[in-house]
């Protein structure tokens, strides 16, 4: 069993000695491991049961810190970390020989991020290396918003969780590559393409999102996901064509008074997207339920952070 609390001194001890230790992040709780260590990344990959082939994401707390380990930092790439910084962004830089191509599954690109959490920036301003750190969760399955899930996935193979209380926005980060000029999204998260415009005009979506061999971190086509089946439409159509006692529902806004309480999440009664955000990997867990045959869900308005809900839920259910 991990031991759980808010001592920056003993994760960085934990973690200069080559050890995992979870940590929190305003997206979700990330294992972490000293990212130019690369037994302690390997190590990460074999926790998880992560494959080889799918990339990590390091973490630092400064762009002065990501510059050790990037060959270059484009101006676009200056102007999304100068507004989007500390927060839920990664950005795809050229890598130095500085980090072992094991973080990167050998890519000459490393995705980078300085997270928004108060706990974890202490830890990484103590540290003189990078975090690599994935979610903290068994490759596939709901990534951890909370301490105690990352206990009741891994407690057993990690030392140490940082409680940072839940997080805040509850999905992953943004990801985006510096392309001709223009900036391309690989992975919708916490920042929306709205954020995204009203810093730099030219964006576009990478044209394969779901991929097999992946680009970039959290890109497969199947991931997120419980271990129920999921089946995404309209919630009143497909409630006509199971039974009421084998369903759980995540509906975006509406409650089903003919399905019980217990097998039903409404992400957000008030139809709020960043809301519903935070409590999506939280719904999915409570319906991964024994007495839950089937998942029965709904796509939210695609717009704003709707892009990245949408976005998991596809994947999820694949």
């Amino acid at each position: 069993m991990a031991v759980s609390g808010a001592d920056v001194q003993h994760a960085k001890k934990l973690l200069c000695s080559g050890k995992l230790v979870a940590i929190p992040t305003e997206t979700v709780y990330g294992l972490a491991g000293n990212a130019l260590n690369p037994r302690a990344v390997a190590t990460i990959y074999e926790v998880k049961n992560r494959p080889s082939f799918n990339p990590l994401i390091i973490h630092t707390d400064s762009l002065k810190k990501v510059a050790n380990y990037v060959a270059s930092v484009p101006p676009l790439a200056q102007k999304l970390a100068d507004k989007f910084w500390p927060g839920p962004l990664t950005i795809l830089l050229p890598k130095t020989d500085a980090l072992p191509d094991i973080v990167t599954a050998s890519s000459e690109r490393v995705a980078v991020r300085v997270p928004q959490h108060s706990l974890t920036l202490s830890l990484l301003k103590e540290l003189d290396f990078p975090l690599a750190a994935p979610s903290a969760n068994p490759f596939g399955y709901i990534s951890p918003t909370q301490a105690a899930h990352v206990e009741a996935q891994l407690g057993d193979k990690i030392s140490y969780i940082l409680d940072g209380g839940s997080c805040s926005v509850g999905i992953e980060s943004t990801i985006v590559g510096i392309e001709d000029n223009r900036v391309e999204v690989y992975r919708w998260g916490g920042i929306s393409l709205e954020d995204l415009t009203a810093v730099v005009p030219n964006v576009q979506t990478y044209s394969n999102q779901l991929e097999e061999s992946p680009s970039a971190p959290g890109m497969l086509k199947s991931h997120y996901a419980p271990s129920k089946k999921i089946i995404i439409g309209n919630l009143a159509e497909l409630l006509r064509q199971y039974h009421h006692s084998e369903v759980g529902i995540i509906s975006f806004s509406d409650f089903f008074p003919q399905i019980p309480k217990n097998r039903q999440c409404v992400l957000s009664a008030s139809g709020n997207l960043n809301e519903a955000a935070q409590r999506l990997f939280s719904s999915l867990r409570h319906l991964d339920r024994p007495y839950i045959k089937v998942i029965l869900s709904e796509f939210v308005p695609n717009y704003g952070l709707g892009r990245a809900i949408n976005d998991r839920l596809a994947r999820a259910s694949a």
